[in-house]
C-alpha cells in the first residue's frame, strides 16, 4: 500500500490581506506606493502635533525657553509638570469631576438609549411609530439655546452636576443605530424565549444585549468620549470654579497662557514653565480616549455598519 501524504493546509494569517475577488484587478506597484505615501503623511499629520505636546510637557523651563516655545527635540525629560498637577489642587479636582461625570453620564445614557431602542425595535410596541417620528424630528429641529437654558434654570439644575448630564444625555443617532442592530436579531429566537415564559426585560438582558456586544461597545465609547470632551454645558450652567471639569480648566490654562495659582514652589522658583503645565493638562485630557479606543476599535465595523443599514 502506498502511503498518502497530506499536504499541510496553510491557515490564513490574521494580519494578511483578505483574498481578492475574481473580478478585482491586482493593485499596481504605483497604486500601492501611492497608498503607502498617503497613509504615511496622514499618520505624520496626526502624530506630529501629539509628539510636540508630549515632549513639551516633559521638558524643563530652560529647554522651553531655549526652543522659544513648543519643543520638538527633547533635551532631558522631567515629570515635574505631572507631579505638580497630580499633587492636588484645581487640576486634580477637575480630573476627578470629569471621571465621575463620564462614568455616571455614560451609564445613564446607555440605560435610557438601550431601553428606548429596544422598545422602538419591536413593531408591536405601543406608539412606537409616533415616538420614532418625534425622535427623528429632533434631529432636524431644536428649540434653541435660550429655551434650553431657561428650562435648565427653571428646574433648578444651575450649579449642579446634573446640568452636565441631563441636557445632552440622549443622542437620537445612537438610538437609531441600536434600534437597527436590535431589529437584525432573529425574531424566532425572541419568540422562543417568550414561549418559555421570558418577559421583555429578561429577553433584553439575557438574549438581546449579549448578542449586541459590538454595537453596545461602540455606543458606550461614543457617549464616554462625548462626556469626557464636553465643556460647553459646564461653561453655560456652572458658575462655581471649583465644580469645573477638566476640559474647562484646560481652556482656562490655554487662554491665560500661564499656570494657575497653587501649583507649588516649582513655578515660583522657575523650574516649571506654564507652557509645560498646559501641555501636561492636554495629555491628561487625551489619555483616557487614547487608552480606550484600541479596545473598542475591533467592534466599529460590525457595530456601526450593521446597526446603520438595518431597519
Amino acid at each position: 500500500m502506498t502511503a498518502v501524504i497530506e499536504k499541510p493546509v496553510n491557515k490564513p494569517r490574521p494580519w494578511a490581506a483578505p483574498p481578492r475577488q475574481a473580478w478585482e484587478e491586482e493593485p499596481s506597484k504605483a497604486g500601492l506606493a501611492g497608498k503607502g505615501i498617503a497613509l504615511s503623511f496622514a499618520c505624520l499629520a496626526i502624530l506630529f502635533p501629539l509628539w510636540i505636546v508630549i515632549v513639551t510637557s516633559l521638558s524643563s523651563r530652560k529647554t522651553i525657553d531655549e526652543a522659544g516655545g513648543l519643543v520638538l527635540v527633547p533635551k532631558g525629560i522631567t515629570f515635574i509638570a505631572y507631579q505638580e498637577l497630580l499633587s492636588g489642587g484645581q487640576v486634580t479636582r477637575a480630573a476627578i469631576i470629569s471621571i465621575l461625570v463620564t462614568l455616571v453620564g455614560t451609564l445613564f445614557s446607555m440605560a435610557v438609549s438601550v431601553l428606548c431602542a429596544y422598545g422602538l425595535s419591536r413593531s408591536g410596541s405601543l406608539g412606537h411609530r409616533w415616538i420614532l417620528m418625534t425622535l427623528l424630528a429632533t434631529m432636524f429641529f431644536s428649540a434653541g439655546l435660550i429655551p434650553t437654558y431657561l428650562l435648565v434654570q427653571s428646574i433648578g439644575l444651575m450649579d449642579s452636576y446634573l446640568a452636565l448630564i441631563l441636557p445632552s444625555a440622549i443622542s437620537v443617532f445612537n438610538i437609531l443605530v441600536l434600534r437597527g442592530f436590535f431589529m437584525g436579531i432573529s425574531q424566532e429566537l425572541i419568540d422562543s424565549a417568550r414561549i418559555d415564559g421570558a418577559g421583555d426585560f429578561r429577553i433584553l438582558r439575557q438574549i438581546v444585549m449579549p448578542l449586541s456586544r459590538a454595537v453596545l461597545a461602540v455606543i458606550t465609547l461614543f457617549y464616554a468620549v462625548g462626556y469626557w470632551s464636553a465643556w460647553f454645558n459646564a461653561s453655560l450652567y456652572l458658575n462655581d470654579q471649583d465644580m469645573m471639569p477638566l476640559q474647562n480648566v484646560m481652556i482656562q490654562l490655554v487662554q491665560k497662557q500661564e499656570a494657575p495659582v497653587g501649583l507649588g514652589q516649582a513655578i515660583k522658583t522657575g523650574q516649571l514653565s506654564g507652557l509645560a503645565v498646559q501641555m501636561a493638562v492636554m495629555v491628561m485630557a487625551l489619555l483616557p480616549v487614547a487608552v480606550l479606543s484600541p479596545f473598542v476599535q475591533r467592534h466599529f465595523k460590525k457595530g456601526m455598519l450593521t446597526g446603520a443599514v438595518k431597519g
